[in-house]
């Protein structure tokens, strides 16, 4: 008889979510589904509210990457007042947006994912987190606590607070950079860049340990998208949209982001509240895409720094020729994007104009519609407003980064499912394992869901004896 194993809640990931894996007759993994549990909905609510509100309205989606919600929004607000902010205001925004990059990713890395690693995928659960980390590796331990620190620190310097630091505005940013803020971020710089190099050495080496996971954690062909320059370079804030396949072909470059919509489609899942989309040209659910670390290191030409592009080049090693498909390496490309952050903070804060107080253009709304598009942590971030004559909200659409993976995380868990669960004896290392797979994605889902058309709900009525009443359903 057919049956289901439920793995809930997702556990060390960035909100709340949960696993289906579905057997066969011969207990053998047949399916397994990603269900996002949790709901927002912040493209209605912001409706008739003022364009203006929208960058400080919309980074409260997130508690951890609030920034990224900033940099869209903002980026829209520029886009509906047809302005092109000062260069040190965009300076500004994307030294913040590299703060936002060290200490998402140093959390991922660290305290979420490095415990599988460093006390193993079948090690006690009970001890498996930071903790355990700190207890037997706490010099790792305080590397990361050091990196998330500081990426954290620098948003405070900039905006005032750690978390939801409305300091990027429409047009620009609301305040000039300090000469002794920028001097306190050049101090610490060294040793951040030493953490994430040691780190790096560490991790090139104790990856190989990890062969069986390499090859089944989500490790098949896609497309690959994101930012790039106009030279093909890693881009974290502007740029142009690329799409690459399998091979590192470029299917598709030169993208105008504020066009995404001619590009990507958006579906929606009956079992999730997370969208799914896809590359239109491939239709769906062929147009499959993965964004973030891995997919902009595979997309990207070169980084554009030494030491990052010294560590493109093992990178790209993992895989001559082609892509790097093993979703297994977010983890890997994660630590690179660090050391990449840590040295255009560098670049910025000693550029010769980073203290100008020329940082916001003032303008009132000269369009009706706008698009904003940057990188977050975990990948591309969409914000696109249609505003009345007022400069009131009418209608939103967001597509989170987290979002965009969601076809490949499905995928990606059946794939472990198939290869580690036995069904007649499944075991929490197994289980594990399929959730690890999601967590190379690093999904923040406080983000993730948002409206797209009437959105399904299941209501299950059950007894106390854990008999099912009655069940209602809509969409």
């Amino acid at each position: 008889m057919a049956r289901t194993i439920v793995i809930d809640p997702v556990t060390r990931i960035e909100g709340h979510s949960k696993i289906t894996v579905y057997l066969d007759d011969q207990n053998q993994v047949a399916d397994a589904h990603f269900h996002v549990t949790q709901f927002r909905g912040f493209e209605k609510f912001t409706e008739g509210r003022p364009y203006t509100e929208m960058p400080a309205i919309t980074a409260r989606i997130c508690g951890i990457c609030p920034v990224s919600h900033l940099l869209a929004a903002s980026k829209a607000c520029d886009d509906l007042m047809a302005v092109k902010i000062p260069p040190t205001a965009a300076k500004l925004r994307r030294l913040l947006n590299y703060a936002q990059i060290t200490q998402s990713h140093a959390l991922s890395f660290f305290h979420l994912s490095s415990p599988d690693f460093l006390l193993g995928f079948d090690s006690d659960p009970a001890q498996r987190h930071i903790f355990g980390v700190a207890s037997r590796y706490p010099e790792i331990a305080k590397d990361g606590i050091w990196l998330r620190k500081y990426g954290q620190q620098i948003i405070e310097w900039l905006g005032g607070k750690r978390i939801h630091a409305a300091w990027t505005v429409p047009g620009g940013v609301n305040a000039p950079l300090k000469p002794e803020t920028r001097d306190k971020i050049l101090e610490d710089l060294p040793k951040g860049i030493e953490i994430v190099r040691r780190t790096l050495d560490f991790w090139k080496n104790e990856q190989q340990k990890f062969k069986e996971e390499i090859e089944h954690f989500a490790n098949f062909p896609s497309l690959f998208l994101g930012l790039v320059t106009p030279e093909g370079n890693l881009e974290h804030y502007d740029g142009f949209l690329r799409v690459v396949d399998a091979d590192r072909k470029i299917i598709a470059d030169k993208l105008e982001p504020t066009a995404y919509h001619r590009h990507i489609g958006e579906a929606s899942l009956g079992d999730s509240y997370l969208k799914a989309p896809y590359f239109k040209p491939f239709g769906f659910p062929g147009g499959m895409y993965r964004v973030g670390p891995l997919a902009r290191l595979n997309i990207c030409d070169a980084c554009g720094t030494p030491l990052a592009d010294r560590e493109l080049q093992d990178f790209r090693a993992l895989r001559p020729g082609g892509a790097v498909l093993s979703s297994f390496y977010y983890h890997h490309a994660r630590l690179i994007e660090i050391l990449f952050a840590l040295e255009r903070i560098g670049e910025l804060c000693n550029s010769a104009d980073i203290l100008n107080t020329h940082v916001r253009a003032v303008a009132n709304p000269n369009k009706f519609e706008g698009v904003g598009v940057s990188e977050a942590p975990r990948g591309t971030l969409f914000h696109h407003y249609k505003i009345n004559e007022q400069g009131l909200i009418t209608w939103a659409n967001l597509i989170v980064a987290t979002g965009n993976n969601n076809l490949a995380m499905n995928k990606g868990i059946t794939q472990a499912a198939r290869h580690f669960v036995n069904g007649s004896d499944v075991r929490e290392g197994a289980l594990n394992r399929i959730e690890a797979v999601i967590r190379c994605y690093d999904p923040c889902l406080s983000c993730s869901t948002h409206a797209l058309g009437q959105m399904p709900i299941r209501l299950t009525i059950v007894s106390a004896k854990g008999e099912i009443l009655r069940e209602i359903a809509r969409g």
